[in-house]
């Protein structure tokens, strides 16, 4: 694990109140730029910044006592209910405008709480480094979107940016099913309903089969895992409803394979031909770390990003809805190479234009491809491009 410290005013830990102490934290992950804090017993608290664990300067181990008093200002009743009998807990909170996510956790008896900063406004795909095509599945009438990926890729902040979008566009009724609920939205042209895991409802499943008797016309689900919700969800997308979920997969076909999987074996064949006839997209993305020329470039210092998004974009056509249902999956990776007309890209298409355009190293780009052959053919035909040998001039 790469240590260093981070230059933040040290906290004096006795005798300023749990609840002061902890906002303290949280301000220092907002103005040091991190995406994570993490406060464990016995240990300092640190901060995620760029991908890197960092130790808040000046401050020393945390002793159980001021972890629990940590925990006790994030929890209610009801989470610490599940705490206690579940060993962890997921939640949310709102500090001076700020959203976090957090998960508290037992190890080795003590608790450790690991809070994720969120965003604190909704940004739109150009922001995110996504397709603005993308917005065309918020006009879809019915079906299955997916957005996958490891977790910390993003894949919530992509949601709500379509939520957001069904939001300000759409006379419908929205509902999210989350856990915890990490993006507030405000009512805009739809009306929208957010329900959270643990205080709304008891689970994901249980929130789904109420969800069909809400009159819903989007339906957004924080994640499908087990059986029982992928199955509703299948349900509820074949209904006339438009379902948005996420997937922990680490491509396209991969999700399709997850899904699939996750039935006994005498179920797969019928399961495919539904998810064959009811999923409209597949979005797998992950965060990379911006070290590329244009990162490194004086010119563009003052406006880089610190991560941009490597996304794969599986639009579900005919010929691919045919290549799920008769289990030829391992094909569908040429369908999305030669789909770029209707939205689709591989991921080493998108790498290959981060790198050619000066985002992420040639190093960070063949770590993260699937196939380091294919993604330096991609580079060279970006290259050999006249537009991309322009951007390459004018970033040198």
């Amino acid at each position: 694990m790469d240590t260093c410290i981070m230059d933040v005013k040290p906290l004096v830990q006795s005798p300023i109140p749990p609840s002061t102490r902890l906002h303290k934290f949280l301000a220092a992950c907002i103005t040091g730029n991190a995406s994570d804090l993490h406060l464990a017993t016995d240990r300092p608290p640190m901060l995620r910044v760029d991908g890197k664990l960092i130790v808040i300067q000046g401050e020393s181990s945390l002793p159980k006592a001021d972890v629990d008093a940590f925990a006790a200002e994030l929890l209610d009743a009801s989470q610490s209910k599940i705490l206690d009998a579940r060993g962890d807990c997921d939640g949310a909170i709102t500090v001076d405008g700020a959203r976090f996510r957090f998960n508290i956790f037992r190890r080795g008896g003590n608790l450790c709480v690991a809070l994720r900063r969120l965003e604190e406004r909704f940004r739109n795909l150009r922001d995110l480094g996504l397709p603005e095509s993308l917005y065309e599945l918020c006009d879809l009438p019915d079906g299955l979107v997916i957005v996958a990926g490891p977790t910390g890729a993003g894949k919530s902040t992509t949601l709500a940016a379509l939520i957001d979008r069904i939001n300000q566009t759409h006379s419908c009724h929205i509902i999210t099913i989350e856990d915890p609920i990490e993006y507030v939205h405000a009512p805009a042209l739809a009306l929208i309903n957010q329900r959270q895991v643990g205080m709304d409802c008891p689970g994901f499943n249980d929130a789904l089969v109420a969800s069909l008797r809400e009159d819903p016309d989007v339906i957004l689900v924080g994640e499908v895992r087990e059986l029982e919700t992928i199955r509703t969800a299948i349900t509820a997308a074949e209904t006339g409803h438009l379902v948005l979920t996420t997937v922990h997969a680490g491509d396209c076909v991969g999700v399709v394979e997850r899904l699939v999987s996750v039935f006994p074996a005498g179920e797969q064949e019928g399961i495919r031909r539904q998810i064959s006839l009811v999923l409209r997209a597949v979005v797998t993305q992950q965060l990379l770390i911006c070290d590329g020329t244009l990162a490194n470039s004086t010119m563009a210092h003052a406006n880089r990003r610190s991560r941009v998004v490597a996304s794969e974009i599986l639009m579900v056509n005919s010929a691919v809805a045919n290549l799920i249902a008769i289990g030829k999956s391992s094909q569908i990776y040429s369908s999305i190479e030669i789909g770029a007309g209707q939205g689709m890209q591989t991921l080493e298409q998108d790498l290959a234009r981060l790198h050619v355009s000066g985002h992420i190293s040639e190093t960070t780009a063949l770590a993260f491809a699937k196939n380091q052959r294919t993604l330096r053919d991609r580079v060279n035909r970006l290259r050999a491009q006249p537009s991309a040998r322009a951007n390459s001039s004018a970033i040198a």
